[in-house]
Order: structure tokens, then sequence, then C-alpha cells
């Protein structure tokens, strides 16, 4: 369930007149942009649960943005085990999204948004003690500097809690220059999960990109709070522990 990046975009149009005469040689971004991401982790976690079993994962995406506006609309997919692992069916995660993006002062930007979390066939409405596992949330983001603050909050049940439509996420962070292409990567959330508080937890993730080769690479140490029966697999891996997640992602 991505953490979803917007890589740097590849123009899908060109705008005429972009270049002016003795004006300054940095390119004007066009109205219209679309890009495409391609990458693979070692373990994808989702608000530091694994949703892969600790096992790596294939994942990919598309996006538009409106830079007149700050409009943008996209697509993410990823392969998956726990829906499975919770008795339903299916291996695919295809995320769905929506929103604007903009400032408020010259300090100060925001991002909201709607994004829905289809799991095709999953099956796990059929599974005693389990919801739908498709799930929709509203999302704001404000943001200044590299730290941000993001609240989600869903209009659904969430990722299969029965009754828990209006569960709420909060994700704090900081993304920090390090020099020489390095960035460091800081983060802190908090699941709540309506009637349903003994699944309630915490994550954190400390981390590093860089970007290689045309490729942005990242490492991150990322663990939870939590030790409860619905975060293990049916072998009995503890798909919240603390662990070490390498990811690569090719944007084009």
């Amino acid at each position: 369930m991505k953490k979803i990046l917007f890589c740097a975009a590849m123009s899908s149009c060109f705008v005429s007149g972009l270049f002016a005469s003795n004006v300054s040689a940095q390119e004007a971004k066009p109205e219209h942009e679309v890009s495409f991401n391609l990458g693979a982790v070692s373990d994808y976690r989702y608000r530091g649960i694994s949703q892969s079993r600790l096992k790596p994962a294939l994942q990919g995406g598309a996006d538009y943005v409106n830079n007149t506006h700050g409009f943008y609309a996209g697509t993410w997919l990823s392969t998956i085990k726990w829906t499975k692992d919770a008795g339903g069916s299916g291996e695919i995660e295809m995320d769905l999204y929506a929103g604007k993006r903009g400032s408020i002062t010259a300090d100060i930007s925001y991002d909201v948004g709607v994004l829905s979390y289809v799991y095709p066939s999953n099956g796990l409405k059929n599974v005693a003690g389990f919801a739908d596992a498709n799930t929709t949330e509203i999302y704001g983001q404000i943001s200044t500097g590299p730290v941000y603050a993001k609240y989600s909050h869903s209009v659904t049940n969430l990722f299969g809690f029965v009754d828990s439509k209006n569960s709420g996420y909060l994700d704090l962070g900081a993304n920090l220059d390090m020099g020489e292409g390095y960035t460091f990567n800081l983060h802190y959330g908090r699941q709540t999960i309506k009637n349903n508080s003994s699944y309630s937890y915490n994550d954190w993730k400390l981390g590093v990109t860089k970007e290689l080769v045309g490729v942005n690479f990242s490492l991150a140490v990322i663990g939870t709070s939590t030790d409860v029966k619905y975060y293990y697999t049916p072998a009995g891996k503890f798909t919240g522990k603390t662990g070490l997640v390498l990811s690569a992602v090719k944007a084009f």
C-alpha cells in the first residue's frame, strides 16, 4: 500500500514558445506531465506492516500532473501476499488516487486528495471475522521545508477490519538533505483502527535515499509497536517486526 512516490516526471507534450531570448536557461514545466515508475523492494512495508510476507515485491505506476493548477491523478501497483495469508485470495494491490497540491504561503504547501486501495478478487468478505479488503481514504498534508504532517481518514472499512470505517492514520516525517545527493528520511506514524483498538499501533522509519545511475535507491530500518495475532502469517512470521528494507525505483 504505497506510500506513493511522485518521481521526476517526463514531459508528455511540448509547449510552443517555451524558450524566449534573454530569459533564464532554466526550462519551464509544461502544463501537462505524465511520468512512469518501475521498481522492486526487498520487503513491501506499508505503515510498518509487511504486505509481501517479508519477501520481495515488484512495483510500478503512472502519474499525471497539471502543473498550472496543481491537480494530479495516478495509479500504482504492487505484488502482495497478505490477502492470501488472511484466508482470502489475490496477489495484486492496485492504488488509484487523485488530488491537488498548492501553496498556502511562500513557506507552507498543502496536498489533499483521495486514495483507493483495490485488491482484485481478495475474497476477504467471505472469510469469518473479516470485511472486504478494498479501502478508500481521504487525506490532507501540510509541509514546510523538509518537514511534513499528513492525516488519512478511511471512508470505508480499513484493510479487512470489520466495522472500521472512520479509522485514521497520522504520518509525521522529514526528508533532510545530507549533501552529495543523499537524503535522510525520518518517519513516525500512528494507525488508529475504529472499533478495533487492540489492533491500533505505531510505526517508524529511519532511512537514506540516493539516486545512482538514474535509479532512486532507498535503504531503511522499519519497525512497529504491535505484536498481535492479526499481523502474523499462517506460518507464524511476524509482519510488523523491525527489519532492513532496500528498494530501487526507476522513473521515466
